[in-house]
């Protein structure tokens, strides 16, 4: 039998007295009583249920692409376990459907609004918080937990996202589940808690596909390096996790798969109606080299998109505010900080690198089984990994992806943290974190310097309250008046810390976020482009420098966005990234004889379908699926369709007559151009409308 190191805990044998470190095991740390320690976790959880749910409405239909889906799930089983985008199972969304299940099985219950479309993301947040909390807890004590809690529930574009249905909420939850359970096993060794961690994985892919594979690779490594037993019984139970995982995932790919194609929706996002193509190609390859298949223009990536001229060159040059030569932004180390994504993220990743590798100095002589070493290195490698793949992916790319890095940087900046601050008797550590706040109140100034008039007076006091708490933290130990002022100086670092992020998070949840692209916090000077809903509309208004300088149009297309477009009206149409709002008039117009069809209408696009299908509470068929460019259905599909009718309208006159993004030779250009020599339009509040049930004979 082979012995095995236990999981460390505590701190080197010169390191201060334990009375002054975290202890994991009582119910208080610090010293200070069990009733502060339960109040405290309940002032985090309310507070952060509170924020999330405040003005939670305002937010409409969120993502009508992903709420559409939501409610045709609510109305079909079928619909409900593929993901399909409408009740009559036409196409599914282009990613796997376990983020839709829990919200349409409320939609189920309770009907359809945006309360019980949202509330499900919020309450996941809820539960992402408190995980994290009692993860991080259990190796560096009660304060530790509440800090990493606190950092996660404040980042601006993880509480935008779990106020929103993108899949971003369950994904980071489990996420942070499969950490949880695979820190589980470093410390007991059992195999239960490795299959626990394949399992939330599985499911993590069928949220977000290969997104949640990222940190599989920092899991592998952490469970070799510190899981206790033999080599062989560490290979063998990751052996088990990989089994746990590949049925948590491939139990739903498997159906899909074997499932005659005839009898389920069309895999929206693949060109072949395939779910391995959707996870290999248009989400997963595509995404790093920028080629995606289907993106826009299929076949040709960003090069397509420029030549439709919504890029930089050759189509049409890029303009202050424009989307200029990438469409998704330039790639690189500098990436998660520059205009479009620091606001989001980043605030307190260099404070939480810095603590990070004194950590590691401070731990360096614990057993190999160390529990703290491996937390760090688990979270240090997801953010590593994550951040990384977000910086140089060429593919699509949006700045509320950035959501998934909150654990990871809540988890490093509160354990490094926990670790150095009983050493705050060495002068060097006490350098560290005087480094570390002075980085952070520095990295906050220019943050907030890149909104000037969002709260002017702020930035400037993070930076003051930065330099003298970093002053502070250098004082000695030796004396009380010292102990007291470093004390107040690591206080006023938290502050210091937080003040942005919370401003950022007060300033998304205050104000109503709408669309397929949005982000967090106030307009930034300098950056590409982002999507911010206001009033009522349930599109977003293009932000960061204005409408967006766009190229010449092929013909009959129009810009994408909300103001790039269209202004729509009170039955406007929508657009590659918005969903319609059709008028009281249209909507009784679709719904007139709704019974008699299979689908009351059909649109190119699934944004542009959401709106209508929501609005009518019957099956509106999205052509082409997100972009319009899926071929689903064929031309011939379509008019068999048509002929058996099952379709009562076509709805015209949202990006142009012909071709959208697909181009006029397109199936979603085709089937336009067969529409408009066949049928004759009628107009109803702005929008065309070809009633496809009349006789043309």
């Amino acid at each position: 039998m082979t012995a095995t190191a236990p999981i460390s805990t505590g701190l080197d044998r010169d390191d201060p007295p334990a009375a002054d470190t975290p202890n994991s095991g009582d119910a208080s740390s610090f010293g200070h009583p069990r009733a502060t320690t339960w109040w405290s976790v309940a002032m985090l959880l309310i507070g952060t249920a509170a924020l999330y749910l405040w003005n939670l409405s305002a937010n409409g239909w969120a993502n009508s692409f992903y709420t559409a889906a939501i409610q045709a799930g609510s109305q079909s089983w079928k619909a409900w376990f593929f993901g399909s985008s409408d009740m009559a199972n036409s196409i599914t969304v282009d990613k796997p459907p376990a983020s839709l299940w829990i919200p349409g099985i409320v939609v189920r219950v309770f009907g359809l609004n945006s309360w019980t479309v949202l509330v499900p993301e919020a309450l996941m947040g809820v539960a992402s918080v408190l995980l994290l909390y009692l993860i991080t807890r259990r190796l560096f004590g009660h304060w530790a937990g509440i800090g990493a809690g606190a950092v996660l529930a404040l980042t601006p574009v993880a509480a935008m996202m779990f106020r929103f249905d993108n899949p971003e909420a369950l994904l980071i939850l489990l996420m942070i589940a499969a950490c949880g359970a695979l820190l589980k096993a470093v410390e007991t060794g059992r195999l239960r808690w490795m299959v626990a961690a394949g399992i939330a994985i599985g499911f993590g892919f069928l949220a977000k596909q290969l997104e949640v594979m990222l940190i599989v690779p920092p899991m592998v490594i952490v469970y070799l390096v510190a899981a206790p037993g033999a080599w062989p019984r560490r290979v063998g139970n990751l052996l088990a996790a990989l089994a746990s995982l590949i049925v948590g995932a491939g139990w739903w790919i498997l159906a899909v798969t074997l499932w005659p194609a005839s009898s389920r929706p069309y895999i929206g996002g693949s060109q072949n109606n395939s779910i391995l193509e959707l996870t290999f190609g248009y989400n997963g390859l595509g995404r790093l080299s920028g080629n995606e298949e289907g993106s826009v223009v299929p076949g040709r990536g960003l090069a397509g998109f420029a030549e439709t001229g919504l890029g930089g060159a050759p189509g049409g040059p890029g303009g202050p505010g424009g989307f200029g030569g990438s469409m998704w932004g330039q790639t690189g180390f500098w990436r998660m900080f520059d205009a479009d994504q620091g606001g989001q993220i980043a605030w307190l990743i260099p404070g939480a690198l810095i603590t990070l590798i004194a950590a590691f100095v401070v731990i360096g002589r614990a057993p190999r089984t160390d529990g703290r070493r491996a937390y760090l290195l688990l979270f240090a490698g997801w953010l590593v990994a994550m951040a990384g793949t977000f910086s140089y992916m060429a593919g699509i790319f949006h700045s509320y992806y950035t959501a998934a890095l909150a654990p990871a940087i809540a988890a490093v900046l509160a354990a490094s943290t926990a670790i150095l601050w009983p050493c705050r008797d060495r002068l060097w550590v006490r350098l560290v974190l005087a480094a570390a706040t002075w980085t952070t109140a520095g990295w906050g100034f220019a943050l907030l310097a890149r909104s000037a008039d969002f709260v002017p007076w702020l930035r400037w006091l993070v930076l003051v309250v930065g330099v003298a708490a970093g002053a502070l933290l250098l004082a000695g130990s030796r004396r009380r008046w010292q102990r007291r002022a470093v004390v107040g100086a690591a206080a006023a670092a938290i502050v210091v810390g937080l003040a942005g992020p919370t401003a950022y998070t007060i300033d998304t949840v205050a104000t109503a976020r709408q669309g397929s692209i949005i982000s967090a916090g106030p307009q930034i000077d300098g950056g590409r482009f982002g999507f911010r809903g206001s009033g009522g509309r349930h599109g977003g208004h293009l932000r960061h420098g204005g409408t967006p300088t766009m190229g010449p149009m092929p013909t009959g297309l129009t810009p994408m966005g909300s103001n790039g477009g269209h202004s729509g009206g009170a039955g406007g149409p929508g657009g590659l990234l918005d969903g319609s709002q059709p008028s009281a008039q249209l909507t009784a117009t679709l719904r007139a004889d709704a019974e008699r069809y299979t689908w009351v209408a059909a649109a190119i696009g699934s944004n542009e379908a959401s709106g209508y299908q929501i609005a009518s509470g019957y099956s509106v068929m999205p052509i082409g699926g997100f972009n319009g460019t899926d071929p689903s259905p064929t031309l011939a599909e379509f008019k068999q369709f048509v002929a058996a009718g099952q379709i009562h309208y076509y709805i015209g006159g949202s990006r142009g007559g012909r071709g959208r993004f697909g181009g006029s030779s397109g199936m979603s250009g085709q089937i336009t151009s067969w529409i408009e020599s066949t049928f004759t339009s009628t107009t109803v509040d702005g929008v065309t409308l070809y009633d496809l049930s009349r006789d043309t004979d």
